[in-house]
């Protein structure tokens, strides 16, 4: 019988830290699984619709930024990233290119849990909306969708989808700057601004980061990333986004 639950799948290549994690979110009223690799997270995610993923950042044999930017290429299940260590470099890199999300150990059992229903509600998971590895059915034109060049950007949905029907999986920082720029397309933005419009509650972006965050989205969503037509740098000041922009 299927469950309303979110499903949770843990990756960590301590046995005791699974156990512990997969435990304490069953007694939270989650569904969860843990497993040791990428390669057994890979199984995973093919054998079942997970709503969210907790990934070790440093596994044995494994890197977990590589592993949350392989899945970032093809799907936007949500990813909380924990680790030992407390770099800011980490921390920047994991929530602007891969991670929604990030702790640190030792963390309390209360802090993950809340971030994990944070990151929850974030994707609507506990209202019913269909976990973000699940097949995600089309949905019909509304105001809220915005379309320039091969694209539709739904903004209540939070999704980026092409036209042939393929999504698009965009961080929490990659989607706040295209939802500004598309808002306001023509206009040249400068970093400081652009900061502005992508730092969060949950997260802090540093001026270094806007160029990290143009990059990858142009890798996104640009025909030519080094020839870009939509996100165009305005040397000396900033960047505009130079895209026909259409609303419905």
């Amino acid at each position: 019988m299927e469950t309303s639950k979110p499903r949770i799948l843990v990756v960590d290549d301590e046995n005791d830290m699974v156990s512990y994690l997969v435990d304490l979110l069953r007694q939270s009223g989650f569904e969860a699984d843990g497993v040791g690799s990428g390669a057994l997270m890979h199984d995973a995610l093919a054998r079942h619709a997970y709503s969210l993923i907790l990934l070790d950042l440093r596994l044995k044999t494994e890197d977990g930024l590589t592993l949350a930017r392989e899945l970032r290429q093809h799907s936007a299940i949500p990813i909380v990233m924990i680790s030992g260590a407390s770099d800011e470099t980490d921390r920047v890199l994991l929530l602007e290119l891969a991670a929604d999300d990030f702790l640190v150990k030792p963390f309390s059992p209360r802090e993950l849990l809340a971030r994990v229903r944070a990151v929850l509600r974030r994707y609507a998971v506990e209202t019913g909306a269909p976990p973000s590895n699940a097949p995600r059915p089309p949905k019909p034109t509304s105001r809220d969708h915005v379309r320039f060049g091969t694209w539709v950007l739904d903004l209540a949905e939070r999704e980026l989808v092409h036209q042939d029907g393929s999504p698009c999986a965009l961080t929490q920082a990659e989607f706040r700057l295209l939802e500004a720029f598309v808002r306001q397309p023509q206009r040249v933005w400068t970093r400081d601004q652009l900061l502005e419009q992508t730092r969060s509650l949950e997260t802090e972006v540093f001026d270094r980061t806007i160029d990290v965050l143009i990059l990858r989205l142009r890798r996104k969503i640009e025909p030519n990333p080094k020839h870009p037509q939509y996100i165009c740098t305005e040397r000396g000041i900033g960047y505009v986004f130079a895209a026909q922009v259409t609303r419905g």
